[in-house]
């Protein structure tokens, strides 16, 4: 496990949930990505209402219940693992919101399971 500690990186990553490529969720295929380039660690969070660049509402509301919610894949890494992805995933997001912003990391531990 890589140490990282102090000023890093968040990017997030906004998609929909029934975002593909190469037949996998997008998602999905993010997260193997970032493993296989090393990356210290990524989640993806599942939103329950959001709407992006076309304004169409995605929400889990029964009475409109989307196929399609909202996606955030961040990724916390030093600046030039964060760089190396972007250029890396460059062509893969076509429709979305990605964001970079400095973090201030205070612990990064793994369990002993």
């Amino acid at each position: 496990m890589r140490k990282i500690t102090g000023e890093q990186y968040l990017m997030r990553i906004f998609i929909g949930e029934s975002d593909k490529y190469q037949g996998k969720p997008l998602y999905q295929y993010l997260v193997e990505l970032f493993k296989k380039e090393k990356c210290a660690g990524t989640t993806v969070l599942r939103g329950i209402a959001g709407f992006g660049a076309k304004s169409h509402l995605h929400t889990d509301s029964i009475l409109r219940l989307s196929s399609d919610l909202p996606i955030v894949v961040e990724v916390v890494d030093a600046k030039e693992q964060i760089d190396n992805m972007l250029s890396k995933i460059d062509h893969i997001i076509t429709e979305g919101l990605v964001t970079l912003e400095k973090v201030n990391v205070i612990k990064y531990l793994a369990g002993n399971g």
